[in-house]
């Protein structure tokens, strides 16, 4: 599919929030996001019917091996094809998959290792998707909206967080599980005309863009694009910043919260009210790159934002109340949506449009692929010494990033686009 010859010049981008071509993006993007809560939710109670609890990780488990070794081959395809296409094949794709499983358990009860197919071939779809649709927001608006972008962006993940599985209970609870899979499926099927809507920008983003190389195979090019991440003065250091950050904090922040509960005996309200504060923390950094859409100094408050969250995981397992953790939660949520916006931002605005997709699959292998492996860690390590020392410990890794961010001068002197 080709694109429509509309397509308008970097110079005239309306604000984020008032261009049509963006929230066409970010409806399509939502009802993704939303179908993949619903279907997760439909795939462990299918899974929790057919077998035991060993089986239910098993199943819920069974994506996340493609996803991360395919991430980066997604990435090379989104650069060949154009990630619209990309995405609008993967939309198309887990729509038929999903809408196959309702068909299925409608008929007959599906045996385990049907799950475990489709949890397969799920995965496998998805690390097609996720590096094309983070390639998406600088072919679709200018360099200077990508903040703006990049808050809506997260407020529609917090959003599908909260209605997606609420979603899926009700489905399943009117109609069964079929119904609950129906659904994904027409919320996949939803995005696919919104996507074929979108009207692609002509000229750069990136600084420093030009002609794209000559084609060569598939493993040439991925090859390229992890060199080009490497020797990028402001992507490399960004990228290695970045997941310093999520090996660090996302095992603390999830495994190691839980245990952190269980050990001050704050009960599963106490767990919840934890959970909350990060969100909401998380959810106002969002609003306030959606609504200001820029911030000054972005590289310095980059690094200081990355400290904080750092400095504020590691106070939680310190503090002795509930409600001073909560606190601290929300603003270990706040820095680290501050972060997490303005390294994304930073790196699609000077990424070479040719190489989009493989740096945002290298991006995104650390946050979905590599960082979860940080749980079975974070575990076992709480297991023998207690959560204080682990927690302070997974922050002065994560603070290596701040070492990072500080001794590149290419990132301490990077300011987010200005408007032309």
């Amino acid at each position: 599919m080709t694109a429509p010859p509309t397509a308008l010049p970097e110079s005239v981008a309306p604000p984020a929030h008032r261009d049509g071509n963006v929230l066409r993006w970010l409806a399509a993007y939502t009802a993704s996001l939303v179908g993949d809560s619903v279907y997760f939710v439909a795939l462990g109670w299918s899974a929790q019917k057919a077998a035991g609890p060993t089986e239910v990780g098993l199943v819920m488990a069974a994506g996340a091996l493609p996803r991360a070794l395919l991430m980066l081959g997604g990435g090379v395809l989104a650069d060949r094809l154009d990630p619209r296409r990309v995405v609008l094949a993967s939309d198309a794709l887990r729509c038929l998959l999903v809408l196959a499983v309702a068909a299925a358990i409608a008929l007959t009860a599906p045996a385990l290792w049907v799950l475990v197919v489709v949890a397969l071939v799920f995965g496998a779809v998805d690390a097609l998707f996720i590096p094309a649709v983070g390639a998406l927001p600088p072919r679709i608006t200018s360099s200077d909206q990508l903040a703006r972008v990049t808050g809506m962006r997260s407020l529609s993940m917090r959003l599908s967080q909260i209605v997606g599985p609420p979603i899926g209970g009700l489905a399943m609870g009117f109609a069964g599980v079929a119904a609950a899979f129906a659904v994904a499926g027409l919320l996949f099927a939803l995005s696919l005309p919104l996507l074929l809507a979108l009207r692609i920008r002509t000229g750069t983003t990136g600084a420093g863009a030009g002609q794209p190389p000559a084609p060569g195979t598939a493993w040439k090019e991925l090859l390229d694009g992890l060199r080009y991440v490497r020797r990028h003065r402001l992507i490399g250091p960004l990228v290695a910043a970045g997941a310093l950050c999520e090996l660090g904090l996302t095992g603390t922040l999830g495994v190691g919260m839980v245990l952190l509960n269980a050990e001050r005996g704050w009960g599963p309200s106490g767990y919840g009210w934890i959970v909350s504060g990060f969100g909401a923390g998380a959810a106002t950094s969002a609003a306030l790159f959606a609504t200001a859409g820029r911030l000054p100094r972005a590289g310095l408050m980059l690094a200081g934002s990355l400290f904080a969250g750092c400095a504020g995981a590691a106070a939680i397992a310190l503090v002795p109340t509930l409600w001073t953790a909560v606190v601290l939660a929300a603003g270990v949520g706040l820095a680290a949506g501050v972060f997490g916006s303005l390294d994304s931002t930073l790196v699609q605005a000077a990424a070479d449009p040719a190489y989009l997709g493989r740096v945002t699959s290298v991006v995104m292998l650390t946050m979905v692929g590599l960082a979860p492996l940080s749980y079975p860690l974070v575990g076992a390590a709480i297991g023998a010494w207690g959560a204080a020392p682990v927690f302070i410990g997974c922050a002065v890794f994560a603070c290596l990033g701040v070492v990072i961010v500080l001794s590149s001068e290419a990132v301490r002197r990077a300011e987010l686009p200005r408007r032309n």
